[in-house]
């Protein structure tokens, strides 16, 4: 219990790592250094059909459980039964929150049961919005890009304001497999789990058939975009990330 405790407390103050950016006085972009790219956003600024998008595909009952799908572990556990092996799938968000801050990705069941405590510990210590907004914000999508408005910048050149649906469904499909449905190395693949989040947003009624066949229609307009330095003055940037 006190393990749990902690955990919670340290998910309170959690400091989410983004590149090191350095301006000039007035505001212009002259260098950025770090691995992971990450553009931290409230939950406010993500739109509203990008979220349904990511919870119709990852977690559709979110506002309803307690932090664990019971009914998503049931249907898990017969999989298992039937197959004889283990099979993905009954993480809801909060499962994947408690994964992504303090556990490993490693699929044993020792951490899958550490996941659904922390997960039950977490839903009672936050509000719902507040642990989306972690989600969103952490979650891994692929090419150095974590969290949803890095990807849409990385991947499109956007804010998330400007994603149309069909880039919205891509990204909230990406979560999953980031490098098996990448739109840029594999785009075939993309396409289909692309078509899946379209497909389940309209069967959970968050698109009428025509948003949908609009969508489905779109071609992949992914590519890797790097971002774009204002002022190039690397000599000057290099002093000051040495002096930071």
């Amino acid at each position: 219990s006190g393990i749990w405790n902690d955990m919670v407390v340290e998910l309170k103050d959690v400091h989410l790592q983004i590149p090191l950016r350095i301006y000039s006085a007035d505001k212009q972009l002259m260098a950025q250094y770090g691995v992971k790219r990450r553009i931290p956003v409230t939950l406010d600024k993500v739109p509203p059909m990008l979220v349904k998008a990511i919870l119709a595909t990852e977690d559709s009952r979110y506002y309803e459980h307690p932090g664990v799908d019971l009914i998503g572990i049931a249907r898990a556990g017969l999989a298992v039964l039937k197959s004889g092996r283990k099979v993905q799938g009954a993480s809801t968000i909060t499962m994947q929150v408690a994964r992504n801050f303090f556990l490993t990705r490693k699929k044993t069941y020792s951490r899958k049961i550490k996941e659904i405590l922390l997960a039950l510990k977490i839903d009672q210590n936050f509000s719902k919005d507040d642990v989306l907004a972690l989600y969103l914000n952490k979650i891994y999508l692929g090419n150095r890009a974590y969290g949803v408005a890095a990807a849409a910048q990385v991947y499109y050149g956007e804010t998330l304001d400007q994603l149309t649906l069909a880039q919205m469904a891509m990204l909230a499909g990406l979560p999953q497999a980031p490098s098996a449905n990448n739109p840029i190395s594999n785009p075939t693949q993309a396409k289909k789990r692309r078509d899946h989040v379209l497909a389940r947003m309209y069967k959970e009624g968050v698109i009428d058939q025509s948003a949908y066949q609009t969508a489905v229609s779109a071609p992949l307009s992914a590519r890797y975009h790097q971002k774009t330095i204002d002022l190039k003055a690397p000599f000057v940037a290099e002093m000051v990330r040495q002096r930071l």
